[in-house]
């Protein structure tokens, strides 16, 4: 329970800092202290390095002690177990391959702001095929089947499990107000026909 209760209290802490860090009151605090170019062509690839390093704090929390185990499989369930953690890693490789992973991570907008080119970058276009045509976050999606389903489950991991998947849940519904506001009809549209998370669930 103590290892559980530490994971996700970390958990918590590091979602905490990204969402301030995704606010914004944040992101209009640092375009007045650096301007409207270093902060189009910085912001991105600085978030997510901070985001990577308060990551390290839950990865340490894991690290110095996972706790005891919660359940232990073998045999033909542990083989099913591990299939439906390779379709989520591969579903995460195809997701990723679907977006611009440069600009997701801020690489390509760093890389503008160093040779001087035009800022912002285009808009890019609305994802609604492949793995996004079953789930409108199957990034979210694939990385639950990938952390959930371990033959070995210990409490930490289980906290960190839990604490990620309502991060997750959060998460989403925060990007979608973002994606209604840039996308608009055609957003919205996309909702109607594509479910949340679970591919044919539709949930509210």
């Amino acid at each position: 329970m103590q290892a559980f209760l530490r994971v996700m209290a970390l958990v918590l802490v590091y979602g905490g800092v990204h969402s301030l860090l995704a606010a914004s009151s944040t992101k209009r605090l640092v375009l007045d202290v650096v301007g409207k170019r270093a902060y189009l062509g910085l912001y991105a690839l600085g978030f997510n390095v901070l985001s990577v390093v308060t990551l390290l704090p839950v990865l340490w929390g894991l690290a110095v002690d996972a706790g005891p185990v919660i359940w232990q499989v073998s045999g033909v369930l542990a083989g099913i177990m591990m299939v439906i953690q390779g379709l989520g890693l591969l579903g995460l490789v195809i997701a990723g391959l679907q977006i611009d992973l440069m600009r997701f991570v801020g690489v390509r907008q760093a890389l503008a702001w160093l040779n001087g080119d035009p800022l912002p970058l285009p808009p890019e276009p609305l994802q609604t095929e492949g793995v996004y045509a079953i789930s409108r976050h199957p990034l979210y999606l694939f990385s639950l089947l990938l952390i959930w389903p371990t033959p070995v489950m210990l409490s930490g991991w289980f906290g960190f499990c839990v604490a990620a998947t309502v991060y997750f849940m959060v998460g989403s519904r925060l990007e979608e107000r973002k994606l209604r506001a840039v996308f608009g009809d055609a957003y919205q549209r996309y909702q109607q026909r594509v479910p949340w998370l679970v591919p044919f669930i539709r949930w509210g």
